[in-house]
């Protein structure tokens, strides 16, 4: 970093911006004595927007994702759950494994499964699925930044427009769905208020908040995975019980439960066979 930027950095932090923060704007916007974008990105953060929307793209299991206010912002919960779903694909020894990536947003899950199943000399294929078409121009985008050409990317509401070909084919669903009931994002991270609501709040159902796009996915999946495929789904970490229960009565025949890294209840794991 140049005096000059280091200069700029010391600025933003007086200004109020988180050090690390300044020194990633700075070094964003100002490599070519741009401090127009530059004080235009400053002033987007000070105003409570996400740094990763501010910066436009973000980091993701070693894929730097574009990301932007039609997306979710890429969380360490989702990339535990990657580490999840592949550990079930070594477990399948799946050679040509059919991923389908439900409510896919920027494509983080699916394409993190399918650039590092590629490392691994394994030719998956990702069905990446959200009824936002705006969220799918995004992962789309991140596909082709990234030269995944395994990825096919359908407009459906989970399972509505899948292709009928594709029942008893699925090898691993994946999936981050809303799951946020309306009155708890009122006393949550205020960053969530910048994010689509759509991808955060999820209706209440079966008396238990925020889990009705849970209990669809789960009561669905069963009919189109393969016979020894597996749903590997975030949640709450209020759903634990409510998610173990819905995947048992769908017939599921191992169902486990997984805490993420801050040992919270985040990660279901139900395994047809």
């Amino acid at each position: 970093m140049t005096a000059a930027n280091r200069d700029l950095v010391a600025e933003l932090v007086v200004e109020g911006l988180e050090r690390r923060e300044a020194r990633w704007l700075v070094d964003e916007f100002a490599a070519d004595d741009d401090l127009a974008a530059l004080r235009i990105a400053v002033e987007r953060r000070k105003r409570g927007e996400p740094i990763q929307y501010v910066l436009g793209h973000w980091p993701f299991r070693g894929l730097d994702l574009d990301v932007d206010g039609r997306v979710l912002i890429p969380r360490p919960e989702s990339e535990e759950l990657v580490g999840v779903a592949l550990n079930e694909l070594v477990r399948q020894a799946a050679v040509t494994p059919l991923i389908v990536d439900l409510g896919c947003g920027s494509g983080a899950i699916g394409l993190a499964l399918l650039s590092e199943l590629a490392s691994r000399n394994v030719a998956a294929t990702l069905v990446g699925v959200d009824e936002s078409a705006d969220a799918l121009d995004v992962a789309r985008a991140n596909a082709d930044k990234h030269g995944l050409r395994g990825a096919t990317f359908v407009r459906s509401s989970w399972y509505d427009a899948l292709d009928e070909t594709l029942r008893g084919k699925v090898d691993l669903f994946v999936a981050n769905p809303p799951y946020v009931g309306l009155e708890e994002l009122e006393h949550l991270d205020a960053v969530l208020q910048f994010e689509p609501h759509g991808a955060i709040v999820s209706p209440d159902a079966h008396g238990v908040v925020g889990f009705a796009d849970l209990a669809v996915i789960i009561t669905g999946a069963s009919a189109w995975l393969s016979p020894r495929g597996v749903l590997v789904c975030e949640h709450s970490n209020l759903h634990r019980d409510a998610a173990v229960s819905a995947a048992r009565d769908a017939g599921f025949s191992s169902v486990d439960d997984l805490d993420d890294m801050a040992g919270h209840p985040r990660i279901l794991v139900a395994r047809r066979s």
